[in-house]
């Protein structure tokens, strides 16, 4: 028997704002960041869990999400694993449905990026205990075991349990074959962001096409927004670079800088260089916003992203309802943990529209490969692209790797985030090592200008 025992959270902060890496037109100046949740056990295990990413925290707001990570796991605190995973789904609902907690929520906001991190951090626990990562511990899963995962309160008009059930039944067919592929590394082809931040100068932007190029990527996207004739130059260097051919494929991301009349006109200026979609064109609680931008730009053969800044699965269960959106972007630490991120894989199944998980901060490739893994596998028995940004993967025991285009598909207990002693030692925030340096000085000079 396993006993969560206690708990610690830990700001750790990454200086890319030095650099401008996850730089973009609505973020001048992120700093990669986790709020990091840890329980421990009487055991030698342990659970793993943050929330993350440039465009959650960048920096400041991590102190918050780590004292309300507390709040969260001290509702474990002395439960057993065992108790926690026989009905996760009445865990998570547990866990959500604090009446005081609710109101500084509910399911939305810093309370719902903590609840996130401690719901992973149990997954974390859950999966190292039967020695599994966790998208084999999902792969296992009978239909019914994933459905009892899952909280429906809210959803039941976009999908039911028992229409969740006949769905997962039915993609059991041909499941066997697709765990093989997974096993040889095919499971989730790769796409990279990392030459299209929006503060790259011309000549880092065209190395590292060049590089992502002779890597095997044919999937590629740029950030836009800052300025129209700018975007037009950037993206004209990336097509000339990838070319017009099908098989490679531009895609763009606003990170919510336009209205919804600027993001049809603006985009209709770029539909010369043929963008697969426009990521997150608005405001991401603009559900009709969206659908009107993508009624707009169908025509041009553009479609609609969103989904890094979508707080729960009210949100894209209207989204998909409502038809607009084209890919349906998750994130592993914006909404709830694996249990909200596997009803959103259900309602984008029974809709129609593919998984493009948001993939762009510290950790979240080491999270976000298990979900596209659990998506192929188990829900939609299809294959889709996976965003990777090729960015402090070293701080991690077990970093995601790509090899020819592809996801190496996680071996190792867990779900992959557990970060190096020295690596959060180094970078915690504010009495890390680095932190301390002269050289973090400029860090505060940076911002001061923005």
């Amino acid at each position: 028997m396993v006993t969560i025992t206690g708990y610690i959270s830990r700001d750790v902060r990454f200086p890319t704002s030095l650099d401008k890496t996850g730089s973009d037109a609505m973020n001048a100046a992120g700093d990669y960041s986790a709020a990091y949740c840890i329980l421990s056990t009487e055991t030698d295990l342990k659970g793993h869990g943050m929330a993350s990413s440039p465009t959650f925290t960048i920096g400041r707001g991590n102190d918050i999400v780590c004292r309300a990570i507390e709040a969260f796991a001290d509702r474990i605190k002395g439960r057993t694993l065992e108790s926690l995973i026989s009905n996760m789904g009445q865990t998570w609902r547990y866990l959500v449905n604090d009446s005081q907690y609710r109101w500084i929520g509910p399911e939305k906001g810093v309370t719902h990026l903590a609840l996130g991190a401690v719901v992973n951090a149990i997954w974390d626990l859950w999966a190292k205990s039967v020695g599994k990562p966790v998208w084999r511990l999902v792969a296992d899963f009978t239909p019914e075991e994933y459905v009892r995962c899952i909280d429906f309160r809210y959803i039941t008009d976009a999908i039911t349990p028992e229409e969740a059930v006949a769905m997962l039944k039915e993609t059991e067919e041909g499941k066997a074959e697709r765990i093989k592929t997974a096993e040889k590394n095919r499971a989730v082809p790769a796409y990279t962001t990392s030459a299209g931040w929006l503060g790259y100068g011309e000549e880092k932007m065209k190395a590292l096409l060049r590089e992502t190029i002779a890597q095997g990527y044919r999937h590629f996207k740029l950030k836009v927004g800052g300025n129209l004739e700018e975007d037009k130059r950037r993206l004209r260097i990336a097509r000339d670079a990838i070319g017009y051919d099908k098989g490679n494929v531009l895609m763009v991301d606003a990170n919510q800088i336009w209205s919804v009349p600027e993001a049809i006109e603006w985009m209709k200026e770029l539909a010369e260089f043929k963008p697969w979609f426009i990521e997150e064109p608005t405001s991401p609680d603009d559900i009709l916003g969206h659908k009107a931008v993508r009624d707009a730009l169908k025509p041009y053969g553009i479609g609609v992203a969103t989904g890094e800044m979508v707080q729960n699965r009210v949100i894209f269960k209207q989204l998909l309802q409502s038809g607009a959106i084209d890919v349906c972007q998750i994130d592993a630490c914006r909404i709830g943990g694996v249990n909200e991120v596997m009803a959103v894989l259900l309602m984008a199944k029974k809709f129609g529209v593919p998984i493009v998980p948001h993939s762009g901060g510290v950790g979240l490739p080491e999270y976000t490969q298990h979900l596209s893994t659990i998506d192929y596998v188990v829900v939609s028995g299809k294959l889709s692209v996976l965003e990777y940004v090729d960015h402090l993967h070293e701080h991690f025991f077990y970093p995601s790797v790509i090899q020819d285009g592809y996801y190496t598909t996680p071996t190792a207990p867990g779900y992959s985030v557990e970060m190096k002693p020295e690596s959060m030692e180094a970078y915690g925030f504010p009495n890390g090592s680095w932190w301390k340096s002269d050289e973090a000085k400029v860090i505060t000079e940076v911002k001061e200008k923005i």
